[in-house]
């Protein structure tokens, strides 16, 4: 027998209220895991390219917010390590046009331009890069600094004049010769030679160089297009090494 108009309506009221409307309660937690999943991922991915010494800044002024203590013996960290370098170049006006400092994944960099560093062609030192490292020197000698350092030598793309060349054929070892030579200066100041690396990158680190792509070698003429990115580029640079 046919259910009648009068059923039907009964059948679809009582229907429709046993059928919640929405999506399922479990959907929601579901959703929040995958939320949490998707920022758990984006975090390891900053992490994993993250300048450590910004990182530790952000964490030394959040300790002092919370009140936290700074604990008597305790090892420098490349934070402490930029804050007295900051400083000293701070109170030796004369050396801020010369020597900048710098933070990146591989550590805390201290740029030394080679107008007060070397002459060209040389790579004997001159006075101004010895005071430089003068200045620095109870920084890295400080006890509870435990960092590698790297000196690394840069030219610009200038083929070296003729007279030279006898000595340094080339870029590659006219930058090699500099890093040595801050190298030496530094162990004759007392630095433990263990703890030193140096390093000849002639041209093809320039100073301005991209970070969102591969540099290439094609790239270094544009990095050096004038006096003024070159004159960048004619550096040495000594690095507090995160690793």
């Amino acid at each position: 027998m046919a259910a009648t108009k009068s059923e039907i309506k009964k059948y679809k009221a009582k229907g429709a209220a046993a059928v919640d409307e929405g999506l399922p309660g479990w959907f929601a937690t579901f959703a929040d895991m995958m939320t949490l999943l998707l920022a758990f991922f984006v975090l390891l991915a900053a992490i994993s390219t993250i300048d450590p010494v910004k990182l530790q800044e952000m964490a030394d002024s959040m300790g002092k917010k919370v009140g936290k203590k700074t604990k008597k013996g305790k090892a420098m960290n490349l934070a402490d390590v930029k804050g007295a370098v900051n400083k000293m170049i701070k109170e030796n006006k004369d050396l801020q046009k010369d020597v900048e400092i710098s933070t990146s994944p591989k550590g805390v960099t201290i740029g030394i331009s080679s107008d007060i560093s070397f002459k060209s062609g040389s790579a004997e030192l001159k006075p101004g890069i010895i005071r430089v490292l003068k200045k620095i020197l109870p920084t890295i000698n400080e006890p509870k600094n435990k960092f590698r350092i790297a000196i690394e030598g840069h030219t610009d793309s200038d083929q070296l004049p003729e007279k030279f060349q006898e000595k340094y054929p080339s870029n590659w070892e006219l930058s090699a010769a500099r890093a040595a030579g801050v190298v030496r200066e530094l162990i004759d100041l007392g630095v433990d030679p263990t703890r030193l690396e140096a390093v000849g990158l002639a041209e093809f680190l320039p100073r301005e160089r991209p970070t969102d792509r591969v540099l290439t070698r094609g790239m270094i003429p544009r990095y050096n297009r004038d006096e003024i990115s070159k004159a960048k580029n004619r550096r040495v640079e000594i690095t507090f090494k995160a690793k």
